[in-house]
């Protein structure tokens, strides 16, 4: 039976002394923290469409000295403490990630301490949303709390796709180019998502009903600016694909450029119907939901470019090729290394047969 002062010293130890979980259920955990990161974010969009921004007025407390919403405060103080609570279902999915990726054996440390940087987003992220409402919802620390989300969305992503890898060094599918490709169509969506922020601060959805200070700045010049980078991100996204069927590139990078294409093509028909439509509630908050696709898939496609073998007893070691990398072939721009070996393995047992000399050896009777 074990002493209650060595549980409280390390209950996560004392948890992954006694409970292996299955990959399945790794894979899982630390789905449900991505999902739930951009749930948070959707929302949280919703308390900004919905203008209830300050339906909780206080922080931490919602109201004087309630806890909670009175009846007083309608629906917006429903809308504005429920997000508050889902800010705990989102620590509850973050922390069954941490529990599972740290009992799984062997001990993975690089997973678990992804796990706790995301926990230690939502904490900052917190914090930062309660100075958002005691500052009167100031639309520069409106953007920087959207922006923080998003980089919570990094982590669960990468998180979330490390689980299906090993620990081995990082191995390239693709070639040093279309890498550097990559990395501009990743900054290329940075932009695009920091323009749509600066068009939600500048934009007629303040948040609240009273005089909520905006970004100075025309929001339908920016919202133009946020609509050229949307079409800077699809010429990219294509050109990409292009290079990848033109280098004859592993089916998994391209089938990730392809769902960001479809994906950006989605976006962009919201995008256009809420310009055109004057910005109703609804088709901006779909939008800001199609962000967060943008983004996951903007990081899937960088992620795809490089694989990570697994080490563990009984696996490949780091040298060995992985199942998708024998179905795929060589890196693109990578010598075949193994038609090589495996041709030198051929010569050397055709050597052994017939000796140094070429000439038969004698066979025993």
């Amino acid at each position: 039976m074990p002493k209650l002062p060595d549980i409280a010293r390390n209950p996560l130890a004392f948890v992954a002394a006694r409970w292996t979980p299955a990959p399945a259920t790794v894979r899982r955990a630390t789905l449900s923290a991505l999902v739930m990161s951009v749930v948070i974010v959707v929302t949280g969009g919703a308390v900004r469409l919905t203008g209830s921004g300050l339906g909780c007025p206080t922080a931490p407390r919602c109201v004087g000295d309630s806890w909670v919403p009175t009846g007083a405060m309608g629906v917006h103080g429903a809308i504005e403490f429920g997000n508050r609570m889902l800010t705990y279902v989102l620590c509850a999915a973050v922390g069954w990630a941490i529990v599972a990726v740290r009992s799984q054996k062997p001990y993975r440390r690089g997973l678990t301490r992804l796990g706790w940087a995301q926990f230690w987003l939502v904490v900052a992220n917190a914090v930062l949303g309660a100075f958002t409402v005691l500052t009167g919802l100031n639309p520069y620390t409106v953007c920087v709390h959207f922006l923080l989300a998003f980089a919570l969305i990094v982590i669960a992503v990468l998180m979330w796709q490390r689980t299906a890898e090993g620990d081995a060094p990082p191995r390239p599918l693709v070639g040093k180019p279309v890498r550097q490709l990559g990395a501009v169509l990743t900054a290329a969506t940075v932009a695009l998502i920091a323009a749509g922020t600066v068009v939600t601060g500048a934009g007629p959805h303040a948040g609240d009903s009273s005089d909520v200070h905006r970004i100075p700045v025309d929001w339908k010049s920016v919202a133009q600016l946020h609509a050229d980078l949307a079409w800077v991100v699809v010429a990219l996204t294509v050109a990409l694909w292009f290079v990848l069927r033109a280098v004859d590139a592993p089916a998994g990078p391209r089938q990730r450029v392809r769902d960001l294409f479809l994906v950006l093509m989605s976006q962009g028909v919201i995008g256009y119907v809420q310009y055109f439509t004057h910005l109703p509630e609804a088709v901006v908050g779909l939008h800001m939901f199609g962000a967060c696709l943008v983004w996951v898939s903007t990081l899937r496609v960088l992620l795809s470019f490089r694989e990570r073998p697994l080490t563990g007893p009984g696996d490949p070691g780091p040298g060995a090729p992985s199942e998708a990398q024998e179905a795929a072939g060589p890196a693109v721009g990578e010598p075949r290394v193994r038609e090589t070996a495996a041709a030198g393995g051929r010569e050397g047992a055709r050597a052994a047969r017939t000796g140094e000399s070429g000439d038969p050896l004698p066979v025993r009777r």
